[in-house]
């Protein structure tokens, strides 16, 4: 017999929604398993200190005791700054590691080692919330790193649909890998 293959649920568009700003660095995260093992990841494989991604690893392993206060399971973010893409104007050496989560995770609450990437907006979603929080990133700069005036863009997290989107102040319409 065919086994049946139910549709699935669509989420309702009119709901919240957390805009964020993107930031261009490279994406990160740790994950600590129920057995107490502590790993790096980058957006596409496990890295060490031995085989890194920007000097994640590094940073990750010497800020170790900290970064166990997010708990067990698997805490991406960006990890930004001097020497990683735009740079953000940071002093030389100068990396952060961002955390995404920021329904679970502030300013307050974050572990000492960490940022929490910036909320411009949250509310219902619209596209006049997105417009306006590119609007505000454009005429202000960056909210991660006061005074840098060339920020990437925003991330706007669906929450009903548990999905991001993002949108680039710069190129938007063009993809990041050519066919």
């Amino acid at each position: 017999m065919i086994p049946f293959i139910k549709f699935p649920k669509i989420a309702r568009l009119s709901r919240e929604c957390i805009i964020t700003e993107k930031i261009d660095g490279t994406n990160a995260s740790i994950t600590i398993t129920e057995e107490g093992d502590f790993l790096c990841g980058s957006r596409t494989r496990w890295i060490t200190i031995l085989d890194d991604n920007y000097g994640f690893a590094k940073w990750a392993n010497d800020n170790k005791e900290d970064l166990l206060k997010l708990g067990k399971g698997t805490h991406f973010g960006e990890w930004w700054g001097s020497g990683c893409q735009r740079g953000y104007n940071l002093p030389k050496g100068e990396k952060r590691f961002s955390l995404f989560n920021t329904s679970r995770w502030t300013q307050e609450t974050k572990p000492s080692c960490c940022y929490v990437v910036p909320i411009i907006y949250q509310g219902l979603f619209t596209t006049e919330a997105c417009d306006n929080a590119i609007l505000k990133l454009k005429q202000k700069g960056s909210i991660a790193s006061p005074g840098f005036m060339n920020p990437e863009g925003i991330v706007c997290f669906h929450i009903a649909a548990g999905i991001g989107f993002k949108k680039t102040i710069l190129k938007d319409e063009q993809s990041k890998t050519k066919k």
